[in-house]
């Protein structure tokens, strides 16, 4: 079944059309992989899809829901969750407490309970902080839970970030450059991490990324634009040798 169904995206900013008439399918389960050159509007299509921007016109459904119009938090309440080019995290909290912050839209106590510390708010708490470390569990992270977020390495900062969004539980998960600043090892272990998430909580991933080792290495399906405008889909095989694609983003023999 298409859990994610774009028709016709197209936003304008001052008469440039940066993205025109994107369309794509996803499939529940699937780990599809948005490339192209830098500048061709795939951060713009992210955003569009997370209530970012609103488009100018197109449908982007999710989960059977159209979400054009709605905001950020409310497309995390229908079941996407995302991350950023520019890792944001909040610094001076600990590991612990960036993923906890993403579990609030499932807190049930109110602000007066909270503050009277109620046995509601107690129990919630407790729930929350065990789901947290579940998931830094997951993540091989368990042990750096009391630490500052900004004093991990980059790649587990990458990692926590990703962590977080999980928080959300998601449907769908949006990666942007992932492997951004990351040394050839810390990628490797990022393409670990990603089929361990897409195998572990069964999500559907779109990603952005430029590093053609980890695209071609676990994409399952890959859509290609330039100057907004979609010039190929099909499997990384189908891909590398596009004419079009090549010509455009891969670059000639």
């Amino acid at each position: 079944m298409a859990l994610l169904e774009v028709d016709k995206l197209t936003i304008e900013f001052g008469g440039l059309k940066a993205v025109d008439d994107f369309n794509v399918t996803i499939n529940e389960g699937e780990l599809m992989g948005l490339i192209g050159p830098n500048g061709a509007g795939k951060t713009t299509v992210f955003n569009m899809l997370t209530g970012v921007y609103k488009p100018t016109c197109g449908s982007i459904t999710l989960n059977g829901k159209n979400i054009v119009g709605l905001k950020p938090d409310q497309i995390v309440k229908v079941g996407a969750a995302r991350t950023f080019q520019n890792i944001r995290l909040f610094k001076e909290l600990s590991v612990l407490d960036n993923i906890k912050i993403a579990f609030q839209k499932d807190m049930k106590y109110s602000l007066a309970q909270g503050i009277l510390r109620f046995p509601l708010y107690w129990k919630e708490e407790k729930s929350i902080e065990e789901k947290a470390i579940k998931l830094l569990e997951i993540f091989n992270m368990e042990d750096s839970r009391n630490e500052k977020a900004k004093n991990l390495p980059y790649g587990k900062q990458r990692k926590l970030e990703i962590a977080r969004a999980l928080a959300t539980n998601p449907k769908l998960l949006l990666l942007d450059e992932p492997a951004a600043g990351m040394n050839p090892q810390e990628t490797l272990e990022l393409m670990d991490t990603i089929r361990l998430i897409k195998d572990e909580f069964n999500i559907t991933i779109l990603l952005i990324e430029h590093d053609m080792r980890l695209v071609m290495g676990i994409c399952e399906r890959l859509v290609v634009i330039d100057y907004g405008k979609v010039i190929a889909k099909g499997t990384p095989e189908e891909i590398k040798s596009n004419e079009k694609v090549i010509k455009a983003y891969l670059g000639g023999a």
